[in-house]
């Protein structure tokens, strides 16, 4: 190695942007406790509601108890001194409680006589489940619904994982009683073991000939291992992906910088860049890398016929492009062929993936669409109908807004507060996510990040509406299939 002397000098360190929140991991030996720093998130500024993108790795011991710490700071300035910034809380887990088991326990309650609570009428009870805590406290990990004006209710079944059971609402109601059991009792199921006298100490204690206030019993309980979306994965379910790209006149001329379409050398204009963030991601779970990509509100030629579902590769018997750089270069390329032009019509879209859908129902497919556009809605009936259709099907709508219009219709799409319905009729599921692609964009301008936050966000629901699409046609995984293990009663040959 040169001397000393020679070598460049070091680069100077990068400026102490300092995170809002970081990880710590404990470790105990017979001595002490020690805590070592894993890392910090980046900044997410002004907001209460921070959706961090860095992602750390850490070492899983199944045998080991894995102490994890997350402390969260507002940080008002760029010092990395942890005590010149507002400390806004921590939580702490464990390791396996973020990896640990998928079982989940459904139960069902009755009670008989509780006492009345009510001057007019009887009582509306409900009971609430608390989960009893190293320290002697208790937390709240599920809490049934309210059986009006009775003494002897009969509670709905409801499921909660195990891991639950082994934070809360501290709404003020009138008291009825307590009783504590464990989860070794609850599997015992429907017996004289699980018939409980519910007891209201205070009560007990005024009262010489008190008893109980009532008893509750349960009526059944159960528990299955719940399927996650990597289960279906490795059982062999393939992610079918497929884009459309608006082509309407009120993007602007693709020739204009203005546009929304315009091809800047030196980089990706929106509908590029949401593209490439959904679809890198998604086609590590299509084995071919072989996808649809359509367009739609423009005139084709040699006709100027405007249409609604047009391959971006020109092929209407195979629109098929090889990765997302194909999807990209057919994209770029249909710029150049098509003329831009309207209505925003998403119906023949949604329709055109829901009859992929709908000849593949047994889980061994699965259908992601993505829309992205710059404009209102047009066809909002049409596609209301569509899309509870769709709800149906093996499928999932992702919706990206770019550009500065209003979106306020594409919220009404996305399910999330109030379930589409069209003719009276309701969703099925969820199946709809829409975002905005500007409330994503990184401020100093890192489309790497910008990026990485859409496709985040828009790519977190797909997972559990795939397995609510599973679980309502009670379709389990496969089994992946053994891994290979050469055959001892032949002898193996070595390539040369």
């Amino acid at each position: 190695p040169p001397p000393p002397a020679l070598l460049p000098p070091p680069p100077p360190p990068p400026p102490a942007v300092l995170p809002s929140f970081f990880l710590s991991c404990r470790h105990t030996t017979r001595r002490a406790v020690c805590h070592l720093l894993f890392g910090r998130t980046e900044v997410i500024d002004n907001t209460l509601n921070p959706d961090f993108v860095r992602k750390y790795i850490l070492d899983y011991f199944f045998e080991e108890k894995q102490n994890l710490r997350f402390d969260v700071y507002d940080i008002d300035s760029k010092s990395p001194d942890l005590a010149k910034h507002d400390f806004l809380g921590q939580v702490y887990c464990t390791l396996g409680e973020i990896v640990g088991s998928p079982d989940c326990a459904t139960m069902k309650f009755c009670a008989n006589k509780l006492d009345k609570k009510d001057f007019f009428g009887k009582s509306d009870p409900f009971m609430v489940f608390y989960r009893s805590n190293e320290d002697g406290t208790f937390t709240i990990c599920h809490k049934t619904e309210v059986v009006k004006n009775t003494l002897n209710p009969l509670w709905q079944p409801f499921s909660i994982p195990v891991r639950a059971l082994c934070n809360g609402d501290y709404d003020r109601h009138d008291f009825i009683g307590e009783f504590t059991t464990s989860y070794k009792e609850l599997c015992r199921g429907q017996n004289q073991h699980n018939v409980y006298e519910v007891v209201n100490v205070k009560k007990k204690i005024k009262k010489k000939r008190y008893i109980n206030s009532g008893t509750v019993s349960m009526l059944s309980f159960s528990v299955e291992s719940e399927h996650t979306f990597l289960d279906y994965i490795k059982g062999g379910t393939q992610i079918h992906f497929t884009v459309a790209i608006d082509f309407t006149a009120s993007n602007g001329n693709p020739s204009q910088s203005t546009s929304l379409h315009y091809m800047n050398p030196y980089q990706m204009n929106a509908y590029a860049m949401a593209l490439k963030a959904v679809g890198e991601i998604i086609q590590d779970y299509d084995s071919d890398k072989m996808f649809p990509a359509l367009g739609f509100g423009a005139k084709l030629p040699p006709d100027g016929r405007v249409s609604h579902e047009f391959p971006l590769n020109g092929n209407i018997e195979n629109p098929y492009c090889n990765g997302m750089e194909g999807i990209l270069e057919a994209y770029h390329q249909s710029l150049k062929t098509v003329q831009l032009y309207g209505p925003t019509n998403f119906a023949p879209i949604v329709n055109h993936v829901a009859r992929y859908a709908a000849a593949v129902q047994d889980g061994s497919q699965y259908f992601v669409l993505l829309i992205i556009t710059d404009g209102v809605i047009s066809d909002m009936a049409q596609t209301k109908e569509a899309i509870v259709n769709a709800a149906k099907l093996p499928m999932s709508i992702i919706i990206v807004g770019v550009g500065q219009a209003e979106f306020d219709a594409m919220v009404e799409l996305d399910g999330d507060d109030i379930r589409i319905s069209s003719r009276g009729k309701l969703a099925e599921r969820d199946i709809v996510q829409f975002v905005p692609f500007r409330d994503y964009m990184d401020r100093t301008g890192n489309h790497v990040l910008s990026m990485a936050r859409l496709a985040k966000d828009v790519l977190a629901e797909i997972p559990d509406q795939l397995i609510l699409y599973m679980k309502s046609r009670g379709i389990k995984p496969c089994s992946p299939p053994p891994a290979y293990s050469p055959d001892h009663d032949h002898p193996q040959t070595t390539p040369i």
